[in-house]
């Protein structure tokens, strides 16, 4: 997989906006890219048969929760 780099800023939308609010939108920015979760995946080796495991797990979480959602809804009506 080719390495390729993720650029995230934050400029200020209007002349006085808080630099909080422009902290904030930065924040949601990198989440959204996953760059953190990206560099946690990296700093250590994972073999691809661990890797294909964990993503099944993963899916097989989500999966379960959604037709656990969708059978409260139909529970309900």
């Amino acid at each position: 997989m080719a390495k390729r780099t993720i650029i995230v800023e934050a400029k200020p939308r209007y002349k006085d906006e808080p630099f909080e609010k422009m902290v904030r939108r930065f924040i949601k920015k990198c989440k959204k890219a996953r760059v953190i979760e990206n560099y946690r995946d990296k700093m250590y080796y994972e073999k691809p048969s661990k890797k294909r495991k964990r993503e099944k797990e993963k899916r097989k979480r989500v999966l379960q929760k959604l037709h656990a959602k969708l059978e409260n809804r139909l529970n309900k009506n």
